[in-house]
């Protein structure tokens, strides 16, 4: 009996200790009560209990006394994102996606320099994209379509050379896209979908060559597509439509035979898409979707 309570005592004892392992600093956990209190978290579909350890708040993951991720994917936050958020140093992956979220992005988000993935499409989040953005140099993916995002593309993306996938589609965004977005060498999704964009594609697009899915439709885009387009060799999706493109030199240089999805407006612009003749391309309207919310 005296061994069976002993080892009851130890069970006791390392269970608390566990727990006490789950605990962050103070300055952690009132960053996560400021985003409950700024996004009615007792009308969460998933809310958290305050006075349970934090370790039991769904969403939060904890890894040696820090939190280390927070997904709270389409689950009904509405409100603000506090500026405390940025104490959250940690964090590797933030997924806020498809809630109500509104008002514009703390300043101090850009000091999450240990994040890889951002995801805040399908909110309502508004103002410009934070110069300081190029600080989060670990970032691989960074998703903000669906959005009120304003301005323009900071030159400082192209500090982000390990994104893979970046999609800020369906904006309101204005300007031109960067020559700096060459920089990014390891993308392989690039979605700028139907925003305010103008200029002309910059050839330095050309380095992007692991590139899978190009979808800079529903812009004011024009001049030439840039003949470094036929350095695109993983390109597999590809939509250019609803621009005002004068030349399409570029894409004559490209495998037509590599297109699993390729949109045109050959119906109203010259010179014609259907000149080029992708004849083995399937013709579709192709948006990204988040497929992967759980991250």
């Amino acid at each position: 009996m005296i061994r069976l309570a002993v080892f009851f005592l130890c069970m006791l004892v390392s269970v608390g200790k566990t727990y006490a392992n789950q605990e962050v600093p103070q300055e952690e956990r009132n960053a996560l009560i400021d985003l409950y209190n700024s996004t009615k978290g007792d009308k969460w579909n998933n809310s958290w209990n305050m006075e349970s350890p934090i370790h039991t708040w769904k969403g939060v993951e904890i890894k040696d006394n820090h939190v280390v991720g927070l997904t709270l994917f389409m689950n009904n936050l509405d409100g603000v994102l506090p500026e405390s958020m940025g104490k959250l140093k940690h964090l590797t992956q933030l997924n806020l996606a498809f809630n109500n979220i509104t008002g514009v992005l703390p300043k101090d988000i850009v000091k999450l320099k240990n994040l890889k993935v951002l995801r805040l499409e399908m909110n309502r989040i508004k103002g410009s994209l934070p110069d300081g953005i190029g600080k989060m140099k670990q970032l691989e993916v960074l998703s903000m379509f669906n959005n009120f995002l304003s301005g323009p593309i900071p030159d400082t993306f192209g500090n982000l050379t390990k994104l893979k996938e970046l999609n800020l589609s369906s904006n309101n965004l204005k300007g031109i896209i960067p020559k700096s977005i060459g920089n990014l060498t390891q993308l392989e999704a690039l979605g700028l979908f139907e925003n305010g964009l103008e200029g002309s594609i910059p050839a330095e697009m050309g380095n992007l060559t692991q590139l899978k899915e190009l979808v800079l439709a529903n812009n004011q885009l024009g001049g030439e597509i840039p003949t470094e387009f036929g350095q695109l060799a993983s390109i597999q999706v590809l939509q250019l439509q609803n621009n005002r493109f004068d030349s399409y030199t570029g894409l004559k240089m490209m495998n037509t035979e590599q297109f699993l999805v390729f949109d045109s407006d050959d119906k109203t612009l010259t010179p014609r898409f259907n000149d080029i003749h992708f004849e083995r391309s399937r013709m579709a309207d192709t948006k990204f979707e988040d497929d992967n919310e759980n991250e």
